[in-house]
């Protein structure tokens, strides 16, 4: 409850930067219109603050979690997933890996988290693990390429999808390595993955530090595995059946 004492006004104020204000402070503190003006700001500015984080996360377009069918895969914990949506991982620093073929929902998962997480005032960064590594294994100076990790270890939750789907060199590898290293223990990266960790020697071949590397990412972990036939190949089956009905129907009316 929002109060009308005016050194906690001043507060407010001060916290805003409203300098052309605080400079006349004296002449107004005790007017009871600051506190509807600092009503305003403080609601404008914590809109800006979640649209900048919004842009800035770039977790694109994705279907709510409350449409998503949790009948259609074979295996999934539901109670695992609304776990992950209080983000209490976030405030224990640890991470979050979803695990499971292609089209079963991992993405959508994932995004719904970061999206709740920037709602929640968290720092996000969504990306994929092509995007992610391909822009860092670029970088062709160590300057460039320190200053890129602290971008990508910054923020409260680095969400890195669809891991698994492509090969990489051994110096991919390392890159995100050292990426998993410097967020270890100090902040959350969220992953989805199409192949088990026993299988990660053939997503990352020859590369040696692949083990040290798993072994960072599933330290305080949940892991939630999901099984099940795709949901695209699903939906792609139910348009073409509709539309060979229409036609059909069409036919018959001609």
């Amino acid at each position: 409850m929002q109060t009308n004492d005016p050194s906690t006004l001043k507060r407010r104020a001060q916290a805003l930067q409203l300098n052309g204000l605080l400079s006349n402070w004296s002449a107004c503190c005790t007017e009871p219109w600051v506190a509807t003006l600092l009503d305003w700001e403080e609601q404008e500015s914590t809109r800006r603050s979640m649209e900048r984080r919004l842009h800035s996360a770039h977790i694109g377009r994705f279907k709510p979690l409350a449409d998503y069918d949790w009948s259609w895969p074979a295996q999934i914990d539901q109670g695992a997933v609304s776990d992950l949506m209080t983000l209490q991982f976030l405030h224990n620093a640890t991470n979050a890996i979803l695990v499971g073929p292609s089209g079963v929902g991992k993405t959508t998962i994932a995004q719904n988290i970061a999206h709740q997480a920037v709602l929640q005032g968290h720092t996000v960064i969504f990306t994929t693990a092509g995007k992610l590594l391909g822009e860092l294994a670029s970088l062709d100076s160590d300057s460039a390429l320190r200053s890129r990790l602290r971008h990508y270890a910054r923020p409260s939750l680095l969400a890195i999808d669809e891991v698994g789907y492509l090969s990489y060199s051994s110096r991919y590898a390392d890159l995100l390595f050292e990426l998993v290293s410097r967020r270890h223990e100090q902040k959350s990266t969220l992953l989805t993955a199409n192949r088990s960790f026993a299988d990660w020697s053939e997503v990352f071949p020859n590369a040696a530090c692949v083990v040290a590397l798993v072994d960072r990412l599933v330290h305080h972990a949940e892991i939630v595995g999901i099984k099940g036939q795709s949901y695209r190949q699903k939906e792609a089956q139910e348009h073409a059946k509709a539309r060979a009905g229409k036609r059909k129907t069409s036919k018959g009316t001609t």
